[in-house]
């Protein structure tokens, strides 16, 4: 089994930055790769960026160039750079990890306002 712990949310002014971060524990070997999706007001979760665990990573258009998605696997957590933020990127944020031959795990979600 795999826990995910987000943090790193908060309130931010248009043009700033953030720094989400997810610990990870349990079961580590058998992630396949992780992600941060979010889920903003009346809106479905989307997929924001993802990690394999050979370091390849894959954007929404809607972040590219602004948010920088690693892994420290010595660490056992993941990270999500998050910069020139829009009032749009308001959201919960959620981490992800797909697992072996298991169900995918989720953090419980930080929440990011982008707001003047």
């Amino acid at each position: 089994q795999v826990r995910l712990v987000e943090s790193g949310g908060g309130l931010v002014q248009p043009g700033g930055s953030l720094r989400l971060s997810c610990a990870v524990s349990g079961s580590i070997a058998s992630i396949i790769d992780m992600g941060w999706y979010r889920q903003a007001p009346g809106k479905q979760r989307e997929l924001v960026a993802t990690i394999t665990n050979g370091g390849s990573t894959s954007y929404a258009d809607f972040v590219k160039g602004r948010f920088t998605i690693s892994r420290d696997i010595a660490k056992s957590a993941a990270y999500l750079q998050m910069n020139s933020l829009k009032p749009e990127d308001t959201a919960v944020y959620y981490c992800h990890a797909s697992i072996l031959l298991r169900p995918d795990s989720w953090g419980q979600g930080t929440r990011v306002t982008v707001s003047p």
